[in-house]
């Protein structure tokens, strides 16, 4: 199967490769990084990962890409199919040295764009810890809409942890632009 690469001004959005492990572990042991997603990940726990990225790609025909910036991995954005729910999920994770310089959103924006013209997408979702400021600032800066109503609580989160309660938000297509109100 071939995977299709995307690209914006500043980023390539590529399958990974075996060569990408070391750099993508960096980034799942950035406690930064973490702190809103759950624990910093061993290098076993991080290729087991990128091993399930790689199935859900050939499962599905899509799924998150590598995230790379004048040769240097970044991290990842794209789309997953969450195991608890229906949807399609777009996430992100970047190396926190990163952050602050619009890598997520403007990656985030050519996926929405990819997802809804070419994948065909009606629909797509994104969640994260109430209290992740981050990545939701990142969710209202490429289009998504939040409704309380459809907040919830995690299910692969154990009970009494600060990030069990979650915010749901989403896009329909066509959305007007992506990157910005739908």
């Amino acid at each position: 199967m071939t995977i299709t690469s995307l690209t914006t001004d500043r980023l390539v959005l590529r399958p990974w490769r075996d060569d990408d492990r070391e750099a993508f572990h960096q980034v799942n042991a950035d406690p930064a990084v973490m702190a809103m997603l759950g624990p910093v990940m061993s290098r076993a726990q991080s290729d087991a990962f990128m091993n399930r990225i790689m199935q859900h790609f050939a499962d599905h025909g899509y799924g998150v890409w590598c995230v790379e910036f004048e040769g240097r991995v970044l991290g990842y954005t794209g789309f997953m199919v969450p195991w608890f729910r229906d949807g399609v999920e777009i996430g992100w994770r970047i190396r926190s040295d990163q952050w602050g310089q619009g890598i997520a959103p403007e990656a985030a924006v050519e996926c929405l764009r990819h997802g809804f013209d070419d994948l065909g997408f009606d629909e797509v979702i994104s969640f994260t810890a109430v209290t992740n400021t981050n990545s939701r600032r990142v969710m209202e800066k490429i289009g998504l809409r939040h409704d309380p109503d459809d907040d919830f609580d995690h299910p692969g989160v154990p009970d009494g942890s600060p990030l069990k309660a979650h915010v749901l938000y989403r896009v329909r297509c066509p959305p007007d632009d992506y990157g910005g109100p739908p």
